[in-house]
């Protein structure tokens, strides 16, 4: 049975969501095929057996043969890539060696503010498969190249990446700063890696089973002349009240997730110096504060 390599260069969290979605395919073609195979053949009370081992050796994986695949992984949720950039202004096409997206829907975006930002931004692409992100990932510029003040969103579908958004409007982020010339060399890795993270659903796990109950709407990564900035967007953000203490427990466990198993700091390693900050959580509406004083949770 095929299977993720072992020697893959992803964390063991960021292989989470494939793994379970490999399972589930298996399952989905063994349980299709010996049915197809038994109304073709079978009479009345005889029972089919299946040779799973030579079904077994015809499916082939993304992991296994990126080119020749005939297998398709389901996520969890499906998700949208968002792109802008000055140098995308007024045009319908990123600046990505793919050769053709289609247009940014306008009224139909479901969600979305009007006019101004929303009229730059360019929706890529959707997906809801692992195949589908890797051809995705494979054919996209990484973050080290992009020019200055250039963003990727990847958010949940029907969600627009944008404070107003219902999802976004109450909710808030975990963020990251580091300077550009320390850090070229590793903010692909460290985007890849929070993407992976998001589409498998690694930064909340809903303790119902239920993935509509995850905090996590989309991530972003951001480049500015002189730094990144990564994020993880949240639907909620604890305020002072105590019954927010549930809450406050959830938010945090997603920044020390962030921080660790996907930036790969140590938990109690300090990060801030010149153009850095720590990982910070805030919310929205305390972003909106320009020049006053905000909190910020800090892990």
């Amino acid at each position: 049975m095929a299977t993720t390599t072992s020697n893959s260069v992803l964390p063991e969290a960021a292989l989470k969501a494939s793994r379970a979605a490999l399972s589930a395919a298996l399952s989905d073609q063994e349980a299709s095929t010996a049915t197809t195979d038994a109304d073709q053949s079978l009479e009345a009370g005889e029972i089919q057996e299946v040779d799973m081992q030579a079904q077994a050796d015809q499916i082939r994986t993304v992991f296994s043969d990126p080119a020749n695949f005939n297998v398709k992984h389901p996520l969890f949720s499906a998700w949208t890539l968002w792109f802008d950039s000055p140098s995308t202004k007024g045009r319908n096409l990123p600046q990505t060696p793919m050769s053709a997206f289609p247009q940014t829907p306008g009224a139909q975006t479901p969600g979305a503010v009007g006019g101004g930002w929303m009229d730059d931004i360019k929706r890529v692409i959707n997906f809801d498969s692992v195949e589908e992100f890797w051809g995705l990932y494979n054919n996209i510029i990484p973050p080290s190249q992009l020019p200055q003040k250039a963003n990727y969103y990847l958010f949940k579908e029907g969600i627009i990446p944008a404070w107003e958004d219902e999802a976004n409007k109450y909710g808030g982020k975990w963020s990251i700063q580091l300077p550009k010339d320390k850090n070229r060399p590793h903010v692909d890795r460290m985007w890849l890696f929070t993407m992976l993270a998001a589409i498998g659903e690694t930064f909340d796990p809903s303790p119902n089973g239920n993935v509509n109950d995850s905090l996590i709407t989309g991530v972003i990564v951001s480049t500015r002349p002189q730094f990144y900035r990564l994020s993880i967007w949240t639907r909620l953000a604890p305020g002072g009240a105590e019954d927010d203490a549930k809450l406050r427990e959830r938010i945090e466990a997603v920044g020390r997730h962030f921080k660790m198993q996907v930036l790969g700091y140590q938990e109690v390693q300090r990060l801030a110096g010149p153009l850095a900050t720590e990982v910070e959580f805030q919310s929205h509406k305390d972003s909106e504060k320009k020049g006053k004083s905000v909190r910020k949770i800090v892990v």
